[in-house]
């Protein structure tokens, strides 16, 4: 982040505004509405100007900028078409530890003026840091479309049930969750059509029936192969709901974001030959914070019945009594094979395709090898960089030709994707030269020679 997002209480405090033109005038109708003490110095007045400040006690210095017009100030913008004004504004600003915005200049600013969308006491602020004003724009026009104009009343009830509903509930995951069913139900729409009574009696009575749940739920959550607009929309809700994320080493940064800003995570992921925490114990972290009145998101990369021992903990969490939701995700086979321009099944090429574990256990590959080499078929290997060699050698001993098609995908769908294309015979050899680290995924069969053709995804690596 260039800048930290901050709502700053200005009622009732002194607020110098430099300047006094149509751009000050913009910066000076939210100081009003935040209700600011407002002194501007300019030594022109726009007439704008002079009418707000006869109706709102507004004073006005008619008179060059000086530094001593900025004792007492908590804010200060300098909004004048004079560069060595505003340099001098900020400077000084900047010395006293008062906050400064400098109107179309975001290296002399210390905070800048985001666009907002205004749903008292909601507030949405949206900003780019002066890169691209006319994209916050046309977002925050998508935002005002989409927010109903009655979402402040709808945090008013709340504020106003709040202490009642702190007194019921005393744990706080159950309130959470509480206040989430209450606006998931028809309260809202109801404060949308103004049924304010109506919506209190609703809720009144939910407060009274209201049984605090200790029981938790685990969500059980594919994340996708990396990149985060492959996420599902449910997928996107559970993790905004979750109060602790367990999550592995295949979900990525941009992914992991996404999950709620105050849940905590639990990282639990496993390389191969190191599992610092077993799957066993996995199962029982699962079970132990739902117990607890938890919602537990556990985020897998890919889908996690896909290679993902999903089953195990679905199965463990139904034996000891824990509810749970699974989502599917985009399976790494799906991702990396779509933005490498891969197809897995075409009717010209490959009629069926086959997913593989092609991770070792003791440097051996415990696989029906002759039946992999049938034709017509996509071979998909999960976690095979490691014995990417015994892979390839196996197929060629087992009568695949050493000419098949065969790529490797390094960290599909991110913008960091590499995709190695040879042959069999060729690949390992490609593939340690380059480096590639994991995640990879390798897919042998005709489909790979679609590659050159169908590639449509450039990563930076492009």
């Amino acid at each position: 982040m260039d800048f930290l997002p901050l709502f700053h209480n200005i009622k009732n405090r002194r607020c110098v505004v430099v300047g006094a033109g149509s751009i000050a005038l913009r910066k000076i109708r939210p100081l009003l509405e935040a209700g600011a003490i407002i002194d501007i110095i300019a030594p022109d007045i726009d007439s704008r100007i002079q009418d707000l400040a006869k109706k709102h006690s507004i004073k006005l210095y008619i008179k060059p900028f000086e530094n001593n017009d900025l004792k007492d100030a908590c804010l200060v913008i300098s909004a004048t078409n004079k560069k060595k004004i505003n340099i001098q504004v900020s400077s000084h600003a900047k010395s006293l530890n008062i906050p400064v915005n400098v109107v179309d200049q975001p290296e002399l600013c210390t905070v800048i003026f985001p666009s907002i969308v205004d749903r008292n006491p909601i507030l949405i602020a949206i900003s780019s840091g002066g890169a691209a004003p006319v994209l916050v724009r046309m977002l925050r026009t998508k935002l005002e479309s989409i927010i109903p104009s009655g979402f402040g009343r709808l945090a008013d009830l709340a504020r106003k049930f709040r202490p009642l509903v702190k007194k019921k509930i005393i744990d706080s995951n159950s309130r959470k969750a509480f206040w989430e069913e209450i606006f998931s139900s028809e309260i809202p729409e109801l404060v949308y059509a103004e049924k304010n009574l109506v919506a209190e009696a609703k809720l009144q009575k939910k407060i009274e029936d209201d049984v605090p749940k200790n029981l938790g739920e685990v969500y059980l959550v594919g994340g996708g192969p990396g990149d985060p607009d492959l996420l599902t929309f449910r997928a996107l809700r559970l993790m905004q709901k979750a109060d602790i994320v367990l999550y592995d080493r295949l979900v990525s940064k941009e992914v992991l974001a996404l999950v709620r800003r105050d849940a905590e995570l639990v990282f639990v992921g496993k390389t191969a030959g190191d599992h610092p925490v077993t799957q066993e114990n996995i199962n029982k972290k699962l079970v132990e914070y739902a117990e607890t009145g938890n919602r537990v998101l556990r985020l897998k990369g890919g889908d996690p019945f896909i290679f993902g021992r999903g089953g195990e903990e679905i199965e463990h969490l139904r034996d000891c009594g824990i509810p749970f939701q699974v989502v599917p995700g985009i399976t790494a086979a799906s991702g990396c094979a779509s933005y490498a321009g891969i197809p897995l099944t075409h009717r010209d090429y490959a009629q069926s395709v086959r997913f593989i574990a092609g991770h070792q256990k003791n440097n051996y590959l415990d696989l029906n090898w002759l039946e992999l080499t049938a034709p017509n078929q996509t071979l998909v290997f999960y976690m095979g960089l490691n014995g990417l060699e015994i892979i390839c050698e196996k197929l060629i001993l087992f009568g695949m030709n050493a000419d098949t098609p065969a790529a490797l995908i390094e960290k599909g769908t991110t913008r960091n994707q590499k995709t190695y294309v040879s042959d069999l015979q060729g690949l390992p050899k490609m593939v340690r030269a380059a480096g590639a680290k994991a995640p990879t995924l390798i897919i042998i069969g005709s489909v790979v020679l679609l590659q050159d053709k169908l590639s449509w995804f450039k990563s930076k690596n492009n």
